[in-house]
């Protein structure tokens, strides 16, 4: 499902240039679940960046769903991002002048998905997710916790291949964040979503079936706890 070959990424200092990945070269099959983990500056959130088709590598080939897509225009970027990738913050970005119910809606809007359609597929998830009783609320009216829970169902709204997880409990107290881990659990074993989270906690890596550690940019694998 998705390819990396001899991946970097640097940005030029002076005469010279500085590394944030070094030559990452990594598969993940669909239906895996990868927790990436790793110090500060690591390079672990531009590597989530760059798989999820936010940032441009500097050197190396990216294949996701067997297409090249350095060689990809805008538009079949952008169609790429809106029909199979889902991403979750740690800080939510939830759109703040929107109620929860038009936050999970916002991706089936940009589908061009019908009236009806969009009804049917966020009342699902408000029920699926528990959070029917807070549809009409904004944002600032809820917890952490639920804000997550709203960005996760917005991430799956538009039904992704796989799922970007930037520090996803980062916020949250450990009750939340068990909350949490157990739905992505859900959604990698029940509905076959690719999840690739970005975490610096052992408890929330052992969810994954692979544990990939980056140190100064560079990959190495390690096997995964038993929960």
């Amino acid at each position: 499902m998705i390819s990396l070959k001899n991946i970097s990424k640097y940005y030029p200092a002076g005469f010279g240039r500085v590394y944030v990945l070094r030559n990452i070269s990594l598969d993940i099959a669909e239906g895996e679940f990868v927790s990436i983990m790793g110090p500060s500056g690591s390079g672990k959130s531009t590597l989530l960046h760059i798989l999820g088709l936010l940032e441009e590598p500097s050197e190396g080939e990216y294949l996701f769903l067997d297409t090249p897509v350095q060689k990809l225009s805008e538009k079949r970027r952008t169609d790429l991002h809106r029909n199979h990738i889902g991403f979750v913050f740690q800080a939510y970005h939830l759109i703040d002048e929107l109620t929860v119910y038009e936050n999970i809606e916002t991706p089936l809007l940009y589908k061009g998905m019908s009236s009806s359609e969009r009804k049917s597929r966020v009342a699902d998830l408000l029920d699926r997710f528990n959070i029917v009783g807070k549809k009409d609320l904004f944002p600032n009216q809820l917890s952490g916790g639920q804000q997550q829970l709203v960005g996760i169902a917005r991430a799956v709204a538009a039904r992704p291949r796989v799922i970007f997880a930037d520090e996803p409990t980062g916020n949250l107290h450990s009750d939340q964040a068990k909350e949490i881990m157990e739905l992505f659990k859900k959604l990698n074993q029940e509905d076959g979503v690719t999840i690739v989270q970005v975490t610096h906690s052992d408890v929330n890596a052992a969810y994954g079936n692979r544990i990939l550690n980056l140190k100064d940019g560079w990959l190495e694998s390690t096997p995964v706890p038993t929960l």
